[in-house]
């Protein structure tokens, strides 16, 4: 019996030990894993998650792209929304059927990877899920052992505890390699077929499917024909799955591969170059640019400059004028155009204005009242010191309206209003709304800044224009959709001259076979023939252009009416819509005949015949003072504000911010309505012409 139990012990011993030994080996074994995956670190999402900047229009389609530092072409790809369903589903049925049920790793894709391995002696298909390849694009190696499968395998696991199914196949979608420096299908799509992967045939589907197994094999710039065969077996394996007819799979293999690699996107290249500089490590940025408007116009700019001439540059700028977006940006007819130097943003280049701040000189007389649109004005030969204007025709019209005066561009009556106007204060009103002028070192401005003796950039022009446009309030000029416009738009002309200005304009004669009275425009040339411009409006847009050589070399007969108005008037019809009316008439805008205006309005007068002789005491406005602030009074409709006036011929008309309120009594002296709160601007005409102003704040 004794015997018997220790028989029994001593055979029971080894069989306890057995398991013990592999216990302990297996705790053993799974510390050494549990010590192997923690020393593999976290997971290198944040490198994977870096991509090419993109600069996308308003509507958030791509404008351009920058390659990453080290060259890579990566564009963030959201599965949902930038790639055919269909590519989805090919995808998938080739190389991850479980993908939306197993866990990152499928054990059936693996089990027959592992049995076709040893029926067939060769690898027939892999077991490698979209997750385990994405652990590998996340850590590549080169090597292909069972240990880097068994890393792959437990990343796969990490990224489905950390990501969603639609955020593991949108980082694929990424990742992915498609040759060269392109990866992911976005980049792959846009430089071999040049669009984006939204819409695809079957036979892109197939290629783009099949790509990323071999991509450097299978580039369609080196090996087509590899990439060709790659592609039929993937339409073959669709057909044996049941997934797509033999027919349809037969059409998309007669498709051609070709070798080629188009360029990324290049549209509106300057103004994503100052949005990439003003904006830091941001990999989206979103632009007010319109593409389509971009588009057309860049393509106008090319079309124009090549019929002008090698040397000669195009640039253009669209504007919504009641936002201030700026719609469309060309900086050149080339960015890669070396003679044209075309990475030289010509809407930011100072270069003389001509005739073009013509309008604005007409606005601010209009303003002050001693002129309007139906005044008369001689065109004559004048002098001012040893300044004596000449037209661009070298001739005279005599005596002509205002009106004709600024829509035949002459050069007397405009320097005749300037000299009158002041050339400070017009240089000191357009820096106001954002036009600043450049003048040469330590010059003052002078009369010669009428006719173009200054500097001033397209873009500068483009926003005040549009003020023109927006009855006299400028918006700054924005291209960033994500930067607020300014709370409180800036003061460029009253409201009444900015329309009397508009109105005018637009009976400027339209260049050959365009049609009249649609758009409000206004040309200029440069001394020398170096600059040609034109900047008009409708009721929607502000479109300026300008013409000439980078480098500011003459180019004879450049002239705005010839060279650049017929662009302009182009770029409003590339618009694809009717010029939009602009705006009516505002209240209390004086529209009359020369014969019905108001005396002292009938005629200008230059500032020197303004003089007195005899025993004519000069016009004084004396109450209210010039820089006053005055109290409200109650809103009950009775005349509050007084005015006095001394010196002066008798009638006497009283302006109030531009328009006529009407004529002073014999004593020189009236009760007006009292303005809005706010600036109010007061003048007085006497009968000879002659008119003092003052500036008052209501509080």
């Amino acid at each position: 019996m004794t015997a018997l139990a220790t028989g029994e012990q001593t055979a029971t011993r080894p069989g306890r030990r057995a398991v013990r030994v592999v216990v302990a080996g297996a705790v053993v074994a799974l510390l050494g894993l549990a010590s192997w995956i923690i020393a593999l670190g976290p997971l290198p999402l944040g490198d994977a998650q870096q991509v090419s900047t993109s600069v996308v229009d308003r509507h958030g389609k791509l404008l351009r792209a920058y390659a990453m530092a080290d060259g890579r072409w990566r564009l963030p790809v959201e599965a949902a929304s930038d790639v055919d369903p269909r590519y989805l589903q090919v995808l998938l049925a080739y190389e991850d059927k479980r993908f939306h049920s197993h866990v990152g790793v499928d054990p059936l894709a693996i089990g027959r990877a592992a049995l076709q391995l040893v029926t067939d002696g060769h690898i027939v298909s892999g077991g490698s899920t979209i997750t385990m390849q994405l652990a590998r694009l996340l850590e590549p190696r080169r090597e292909r052992s069972l240990t880097a499968k068994l890393r792959q395998m437990v990343r796969a696991l990490e990224l489905e505890i950390r990501l969603s199914k639609q955020q593991i196949l949108d980082l694929y979608l990424t990742l992915a390699p498609f040759g060269g420096n392109l990866e992911g299908i976005r980049a792959a799509s846009l430089a071999y077929f040049g669009k984006e992967p939204k819409r695809l045939t079957l036979a892109e589907t197939a290629l783009l499917v099949a790509l990323p197994q071999s991509p450097e094999r299978r580039r369609l710039d080196r090996y087509p024909g590899e990439a060709r065969a790659a592609r039929d077996r993937v339409l073959q394996r669709m057909v044996q799955q049941g997934a797509l007819s033999a027919d349809d799979a037969a059409q998309a293999e007669a498709a051609p591969v070709e070798r080629l690699r188009k360029p990324m996107p290049m549209l509106a290249p300057h103004a994503a170059d100052q949005a990439i500089a003003t904006v830091k490590d941001m990999p989206l940025i979103r632009l007010t640019i319109d593409i389509g408007l971009q588009r057309a116009l860049e393509a106008l700019a090319r079309d124009r400059a090549a019929a002008l001439g090698s040397d000669i540059s195009v640039a253009m700028l669209a504007v919504d004028h009641t936002s201030g977006e700026v719609l469309a940006h060309v900086g050149s007819p080339g960015y890669f155009d070396e003679r044209r130097a075309g990475q030289v943003d010509m809407t930011r280049a100072v270069r003389s204005p001509g005739s073009t701040l013509k309008p604005f000189i007409y606005g601010l007389a209009f303003e002050d009242g001693f002129v309007h649109p139906e005044s008369l004005i001689d065109d004559r030969p004048i002098r001012f010191g040893v300044y004596a204007p000449e037209n661009f025709d070298m001739t005279f019209q005599g005596t002509v309206p205002v009106r004709k005066a600024l829509q035949l561009s002459l050069n007397v009556p405009a320097i005749a209003l300037l000299d009158r106007v002041g050339p400070s204060r017009l240089a000191a009103r357009l820096k106001q709304a954002g036009g600043p002028l450049v003048l040469p070192k330590e010059e003052a401005p002078g009369l010669a800044m009428g006719l173009g003796g200054v500097g001033v950039r397209l873009h500068d022009l483009a926003q005040l224009y549009a003020g023109i446009a927006r009855l006299g309030t400028v918006t700054p000029l924005r291209e960033l959709a994500d930067h607020a416009a300014p709370a409180e738009p800036l003061r460029l002309l009253d409201q009444v001259a900015a329309w009397q200005v508009g109105h005018v304009l637009l009976g400027t004669p339209p260049p050959d076979n365009a049609v009249a009275n649609r758009i409000a425009f206004k040309t200029g040339t440069s001394y020398g023939y170096r600059d040609a411009w034109s900047v008009g409006f409708d009721g929607r847009l502000t479109i300026g252009v300008w013409v000439g050589r980078p480098d500011g070399a003459p180019v004879p007969g450049l002239v705005g009416r010839t060279a650049a108005a017929p662009i302009l008037f182009d770029a409003f019809a590339r618009t694809g819509r009717l010029p939009a009316p602009l705006p009516k008439a505002p209240r209390g805008a004086l529209l009359a005949s020369n014969a019905k205006l108001p005396l002292p309005l009938r005629r200008f007068r230059p500032a020197g015949e303004l003089l007195r002789t005899g025993d004519a005491a000069a016009l004084r406005i004396q109450f209210p003072l010039n820089g006053s602030r005055i109290e409200a009074a109650g809103n009950d409709g009775v005349p509050s504000l007084p005015i006095k006036v001394s010196g002066g011929v008798t009638p006497m008309t009283v302006l109030v911010n531009g328009v006529s309120v009407g004529e002073l009594d014999s004593r020189r002296q009236r009760l007006l309505n009292q303005p809005q709160p706010g600036f109010a601007r007061l003048t007085v005409l006497d009968a000879m012409g002659a008119a003092d102003t003052v500036v008052i704040r209501i509080q």
